[in-house]
């Protein structure tokens, strides 16, 4: 190990910066953070600088460098644009044993300055050894996707609990073992999700009872997104991680459930026309019974949960039963495949609305407004509508809506098998029957289609391989 990591403690505390640039402001700027007290020698300052010492932040002497401006600081930070007199700073610095740190030269430093991640009272610093500051800054920004923002709080209301644990539990194994059940589990969840008060609440109770670990678990009701597990959010995949049982649908992606918890016991309740493996009922009762067994329980579904995805159904179950319940949002369909499409729902010259609507069947009929959805420069897009395509041409135009008005059937969208079929709204019956397209597959109906040949962006791996197949021929 080239550094001793270390965290000083600045509040307060002189610390010296030579130069005006913007070198200079970036360090300035993390130690003001830390409450230091700075004063800049410099005869110029660039205009982040300037700012500071007009708002009174730091002390600003406007000259040139003197070997008597080192004296009574703490910390001394060398980011002049001359070589020279940096090093000098560096040699002064080591000779009165005052800490320094030389802008892009570690080996005359006596101290780095790491990539930050700030969750204070969390800070979390990372460092290559000045080999590469770039490489640094990407694996702190990696840190940044994994940690959730309101860690801090989790640090702060663990902070005030310690002498209430300390008192219940005497050994340090027992607060040990306390502390790291009870972080893994419902308590910080709560703290991420902005309920600090019910989180504290739960933390009584465990003591009170001197257990670690809540009577009843928790469900998960997360949004897996159209496909691509590249959509998927940092939170959902957190949660994906940590649950100990997942209970999931037919339409969420392989490459999504290789994400989730490899421990996890799995329960699959996906559904297809005619064939529902799990009826919904008995879902909305599976989530309670796992939930009461005192676990994390992940309800994965494709896209959204609450767009034609029943998660309100399920989570007025939990709510009935009293069963803590989280919801993240997952990309919808429709802006999913629109967007890997090329597609825009909306854009200012064909459309300035779009309506969300389902094509699946019930006894025979698909129960819409069907003169409210032919409206001018308006985009639909139906969810579950291949079965009932027919109806859909032949309402949509019986109602008014030109027969050559563009349409598209967007299959596997965003994945790479994606497939995007282009016809018209009296074209689309015969366009499924040709393509042999499969669910999942998504309509969208509307002047924006025309723009799909001009926007699309995305080639999946299966077109270009198919590409490439045809070119060898």
């Amino acid at each position: 190990m080239k550094h001793f990591p270390i965290f000083l403690t600045l509040k307060e505390r002189h610390c010296t910066v030579i130069g005006g640039g913007i070198v200079a402001n970036r360090k300035i700027k993390a130690l003001l953070k830390s409450g230091a007290k700075v004063t800049l020698v410099s005869p110029q300052l660039c205009d982040a600088l300037q700012k500071k010492v007009s708002k009174g932040s730091i002390t600003h002497i406007a000259r040139t460098f003197k070997a008597s401006d080192i004296a009574n600081c703490i910390l001394l930070i060398a980011a002049t644009n001359d070589t020279n007199v940096n090093l000098e700073i560096a040699q002064l610095a080591e000779q009165q044993g005052i800490l320094v740190n030389v802008a892009d030269n570690p080996d005359k430093s006596s101290f780095i300055m790491p990539s930050v991640l700030d969750r204070s009272p969390v800070t979390i610093a990372v460092s290559t050894g000045g080999a590469s500051p770039v490489l640094a800054r990407r694996l702190r920004m990696k840190l940044e996707t994994l940690i959730p923002s309101a860690c801090g709080h989790l640090a702060a209301i663990t902070e005030e609990y310690r002498p209430k644990v300390k008192a219940h539990f005497p050994q340090q194994q027992q607060r040990k073992e306390f502390w790291e059940t009870t972080l893994a589990g419902t308590f910080s969840e709560l703290v991420y999700a902005g309920q600090e008060d019910a989180a504290c609440q739960l933390l009584d109770q465990l003591l009170e009872t001197n257990t670690a670990k809540p009577s009843i678990g928790e469900v998960y009701l997360v949004g897996a997104g159209p496909g691509d597990p590249d959509l998927l959010t940092f939170k959902a995949v957190r949660l994906m991680q940590q649950a100990d049982v997942m209970v999931y649908d037919r339409l969420v992606s392989q490459p999504i459930l290789a994400m989730a918890n490899k421990e996890a016991e799995r329960y699959y309740v996906g559904k297809e026309k005619d064939n529902h493996a799990v009826p919904q009922d008995k879902i909305n009762d599976l989530l309670v019974e796992l939930a009461k067994q005192g676990k994390r329980v992940l309800r994965l579904k494709g896209g959204d949960p609450f767009i034609f995805g029943r998660g309100g159904e399920e989570i007025e179950t939990l709510a009935e039963n009293q069963i803590p319940f989280q919801v993240v949002p997952g990309i919808t369909a429709a802006a999913g495949c629109a967007s890997y499409s090329g597609i825009p729902l909306t854009h200012r010259d064909h459309a300035q609305s779009v309506t969300f609507a389902t094509g699946h069947l019930k006894d025979g009929s698909i129960n819409l407004n069907w003169e409210q959805l032919v409206q001018p420069h308006h985009t639909l897009v139906f969810y579950m509508g291949l079965t009932g395509i027919s109806v859909i041409s032949e309402q949509l135009q019986a109602h008014g809506m030109s027969s050559d008005m563009p349409a598209a059937l967007i299959e596997q969208g965003t994945t790479r098998n994606q497939r995007v079929h282009i016809g018209t709204v009296s074209s689309l019956p015969q366009l499924v029957k040709n393509s042999g397209v499969r669910a999942p597959t998504l309509t969208i109906i509307g002047e924006v289609v025309q723009l799909h040949q001009k926007l699309s962006w995305y080639v999946p791996k299966s077109y270009m391989q198919e590409t490439e197949f045809s070119r060898n021929q």
